[in-house]
């Protein structure tokens, strides 16, 4: 009797681990294939202005396992993808940003496309706004490019770049992004000219967040009217 009552508790236990795990295999699959639209232009700008901010710490203290979660916030955060799907997502990001950072020259930095392509693909799977996944990707590749070569580029070049890339994701016309891409290469230009000097204080952290703050407001703005 003792034996059959063992045998029939490990029985229930099988099943119920057996449940268990097949429940959560499916809502893994349907996490990452389920249709799910992102209204792109119905985002918080502020709540992305302060993950840009610890993004950028993030990334300029080598802090990978930090930067990718906070990807992954922003990504449900922005665009309103379920848990699984951000955090794959968000290592696309990750990975081409540390390739990039390993580059010299044009053709290492290119090396870090084919994640950025994965990153837009997935954001244009959801989104409700039509735009050119590889062109997408090439534009941030670009301002990435511009902002580490900044000595050989003009006065201006960085903000027309970063408004370039809102303006392939938006199908707005680049003039009316130009503050937001003005805004956003000031707060760059603070924290390398910061960096340069010696450190980045946290009161130049928090004129950048106020920065950014003002950048993400402008194209919601913009991209909402």
């Amino acid at each position: 009797m003792k034996r059959q009552l063992r045998d029939s508790r490990k029985k229930n236990l099988l099943i119920v681990i057996v449940v268990c795990v097949t429940a959560l295999l499916s809502w893994v699959v349907y996490d990452l294939y389920a249709p799910r639209t992102a209204h792109l232009r119905e985002f918080d700008p502020d709540a992305v202005a302060r993950l840009e901010t610890a993004m950028w710490r993030s990334y300029y203290e080598k802090q990978r396992l930090r930067l990718f979660n906070e990807l992954s916030e922003l990504l449900r955060t922005q665009y309103n993808m379920p848990l699984v799907r951000s955090n794959r997502v968000a290592y696309y990001a990750a990975n081409a940003a540390f390739v990039f950072k390993k580059g010299k020259q044009r053709s290492d930095y290119e090396q870090a496309l084919p994640d950025l392509i994965k990153f837009y693909q997935s954001v244009r799977n959801m989104s409700d706004i039509p735009f050119d996944v590889e062109r997408a990707a090439r534009l941030e590749l670009e301002w990435w490019i511009v902002h580490r070569e900044r000595a050989r580029h003009a006065p201006g070049d960085l903000d027309r770049a970063l408004a370039a890339l809102q303006a392939e994701i938006y199908g707005v016309p680049i003039d009316r992004l130009m503050e937001h891409g003005r805004l956003r290469a000031e707060a760059m230009t603070i924290r390398d000219t910061k960096a340069e000097a010696g450190g980045v204080t946290e009161a130049d952290w928090e004129q950048i967040d106020q920065l950014l703050h003002k950048s993400w407001r402008s194209l919601a703005v913009t991209v909402k009217s």
